[in-house]
């Protein structure tokens, strides 16, 4: 009688059935792959509540300043994030370091300034023109500045904010000159602690609405030849892509954003100074805002203008009109550059993925455990070298599977 362990007589086991062509190898619960999801999801959720809560203070901060003093102060932290992330248009993409953003910011300011006060437009109507004004502007600004690269870039958008500054200061006549313009209050009849209050909304407005297209660019196929243009320009224009319109037109788009913050602030002070309005020191605190953040990040200028912001207000309350204010700036920028030279996020970033469970990739999956999910997936089809590969890696097979 013959037994069951007869192999002419044993059931065979039932056939499993392959997985769909195309699909990814299976990964056990709590694999590789299962910790990779995990993590991922969880990090989706904390920086959604993070967002949350950004959103939820800034919302709240006029109705918690305890005076108009800490409120106007807010106002200007606001409109050193608009300026920074702004310029970070250009410095986060394309890798160009511009101290010239100060003299866009300026034209923005004069611009809609003088719309109002020569042309006698509404003030908003005036911020709008300006604005784009100052973006056609950028359109040959931008043809002759953004040929060159480097330390040659770096010099251009100096001299321009050094040009700008001898226009405005001797067109008297038209400009006011070192007299200054004031610029009148759009809403006359409010009192100057709702004054601030409209005016907080309306940067943060404008903030978001610089977030946003900064955003959208990042994921955009636009955005990736503009990251080509930063990591190698030459071989990106190499494999094809049109690297000199890529950086004309994030230019453009940045010069539009930075005159609009510049238009704003001239509506919201309403007295505009040449010497102020075209400075070196605000193109170069919008680099150490984007820089101190993170350049590459989408808040990394907008946490940059937080701390810097306030620190460049605490100063100034402190030690009045000295240049001790500077020397805090360079330390801080030296600080920066020094111990954490892609920014605060990312440094938080790599701090946190120390502390994380190690995760793998789809493909990085040893050979034994690929054998496995094989024999898994169809125990009739093994794979001798994947067998070899799994004992020891010698892909050495035996006499009968040779046969």
């Amino acid at each position: 009688m013959p037994s069951a362990s007869d192999p002419s007589t044993a059931t065979p086991p039932p056939a499993a059935v392959p997985p769909p062509a195309g699909s990814p190898p299976a990964s056990p619960a709590g694999g590789p792959l299962g910790v990779r999801r995990s993590v991922l999801t969880t990090g989706r959720v904390v920086r959604g509540v993070l967002l949350v809560a950004l959103v939820a203070v800034a919302l709240s901060f006029p109705s918690l300043a305890p005076n108009p003093y800490i409120l106007s102060a807010g106002i200007v932290v606001v409109n050193y994030a608009v300026l920074s992330t702004s310029w970070n248009f250009v410095g986060g993409f394309t890798g160009y370091i511009s101290l010239g953003h100060g003299a866009l910011a300026g034209l923005g300011a004069y611009g809609t300034g003088l719309l109002v006060t020569k042309a006698g437009l509404p003030s908003f109507l005036a911020l709008a023109l300006a604005a784009l004004a100052v973006a056609a502007l950028a359109v040959p600004i931008g043809y002759a500045a953004l040929r060159v690269r480097g330390a040659s870039f770096v010099i251009v958008s100096i001299a321009l904010v050094l040009v700008l500054l001898l226009i405005f200061q001797s067109w008297a006549s038209f400009t006011g000159g070192s007299r200054g313009l004031v610029v009148p209050r759009p809403f006359p009849d409010l009192l100057r602690p709702e004054h601030h209050r409209v005016f907080y909304f309306l940067f943060v407005g404008l903030l978001a609405l610089a977030l946003l297209a900064w955003w959208l660019i990042d994921r955009s196929r636009f955005g990736l030849g503009l990251k080509a243009i930063r990591e190698d320009e030459d071989k990106a224009e190499a494999l094809g892509t049109p690297t000199f319109t890529y950086k004309l037109v994030v230019f453009v788009v940045s010069a539009g954003f930075t005159g609009c913050a510049g238009g704003l602030y001239a509506l919201w002070f309403g007295d505009l100074d040449p010497v102020f309005q075209f400075s070196i020191l605000t193109g170069s605190y919008m680099v150490l805002m984007a820089l101190l953040g993170g350049v590459r990040n989408l808040f990394g200028p907008l946490l940059g203008a937080l701390v810097v912001g306030v620190a460049l207000e605490y100063f100034k309350v402190e030690y009045g009109n000295t240049p001790l204010h500077l020397v805090a700036t360079g330390l801080l920028l030296a600080l920066v550059v020094l111990f954490m030279p892609d920014g605060v996020l990312p440094a938080v970033a790599a701090l946190r993925d120390r502390f994380r469970p190690a995760q793998h990739s789809i493909r990085e999956v040893t050979a034994a455990e690929l054998r496995e999910q094989r024999e898994r997936a169809d125990p009739e089809a093994g794979s001798p070298e994947l067998a070899g590969a799994g004992n020891g890696g010698s892909g050495t097979r035996s006499a009968k599977e040779r046969s």
